[in-house]
């Protein structure tokens, strides 16, 4: 068979990881990246593609006639015209759950960047502030504990579930807000202008859907603490980024940690660029070796069970 690979350089920017290991699916053509008038070209008469971000609509798939397998890099497959997809007999196989641990990770990384103040430390000493104290201990910026801080996590699924257990073992409350009421959890669960208003930290790993669509906006922030922080590592369409930008600057809550924005890559002229307290990630959370290895090894995953004739992951 004839695979090609229409976005690698999404997988690695550093040569951390080789698409050798497609080589045993037959031959095999890899592209660092496909623009959109490149994807047809690009794909030629491949049985196998597999991508990342690439949009493989109707008249890629009426192109392609060899098509009969997509398997995606990611767990979304909103780029894939599914339905059309099946209808071709063509089998679009999607990554779940790969990422949990990092981005729950990430969560903390950014918790604990605001209340421990390391990062502003280093800069202190660094610039002598420690050298000139008059005393052994030099703290002029103050750092909390996480200990009794309340955070709401809105969405319930593997990502919300692991950030709930780290908060738990930092001593923190835990409350959730999910539209599917969980049937095992130990926590406060309560609707999102409640879990806003209560939070000392809000942070969202709820998906894209017409419901959740600029979920945080005006009428939210304004429920929330001037205390409190915001946490975005789920999809950047769950913000409205000007009433962000506006809650930043007026001091309506105190700072956001966001890893999406609604266009990817960052547009110059997003209003959160300049806007106060607020600290920007380059889409990263789900990008630690280990956690692209163990995407690597679902796709491949997946790709050796429908050549067996019994597909996993399956999304059409």
């Amino acid at each position: 068979m004839k695979l090609s690979v229409l976005d690698w350089n999404t997988m690695t920017m550093n040569g951390d990881l080789s698409p050798e290991c497609f080589s045993e699916f037959g031959e095999t053509e890899v592209f660092g990246l496909t623009s959109h008038d490149e994807t047809v070209k690009n794909i030629g008469d491949a049985e196998i593609v597999l991508c990342n971000k690439v949009v493989i609509g109707r008249e890629v798939i009426d192109a392609c006639p060899n098509l009969r397998y997509i398997g995606l890099f990611a767990t979304g497959f909103n780029n894939i015209d599914t339905a059309y997809a099946a209808s071709k007999r063509i089998t679009v196989c999607n990554a779940g759950q790969y990422s949990t641990n990092a981005v729950a990770q990430q969560v903390f990384a950014y918790i604990l960047s605001h209340y421990s103040r390391v990062e502003e430390y280093f800069r202190i000493v660094k610039n002598g502030g420690w050298e000139s104290s008059p005393i052994f201990s030099y703290f002029p910026t103050a750092s909390y504990e996480l200990a009794g801080k309340t955070i709401s996590i809105i969405g319930y699924g593997s990502i919300g579930r692991a950030v709930a257990k780290i908060a738990d073992a930092f001593g923190m409350n835990v409350i959730v807000s999910t539209r599917t009421a969980p049937t095992d959890c130990t926590y406060m669960v309560t609707d999102i202008a409640t879990a806003a208003e209560k939070a000392d930290i809000l942070t969202l790993h709820c998906p894209l859907t017409e419901h959740t669509s600029e979920l945080v906006c005006c009428d939210l922030l304004s429920r929330m603490k001037p205390s409190s922080i915001l946490i975005n590592t789920s999809r950047g369409g769950t913000v409205n980024e000007a009433d962000l930008a506006d809650a930043l600057n007026s001091g309506c809550i105190a700072a956001a940690y966001l890893d999406v924005l609604g266009c990817e890559p960052m547009s110059a002229d997003t209003p959160l660029k300049y806007a106060a307290n607020c600290h920007i990630t380059p889409h990263v959370a789900w990008a630690p070796l280990e956690t692209r290895q163990r995407l690597l090894g679902i796709v491949c995953g997946n790709l050796r069970a429908w050549m067996s004739g019994s597909p996993i992951n399956k999304v059409n």
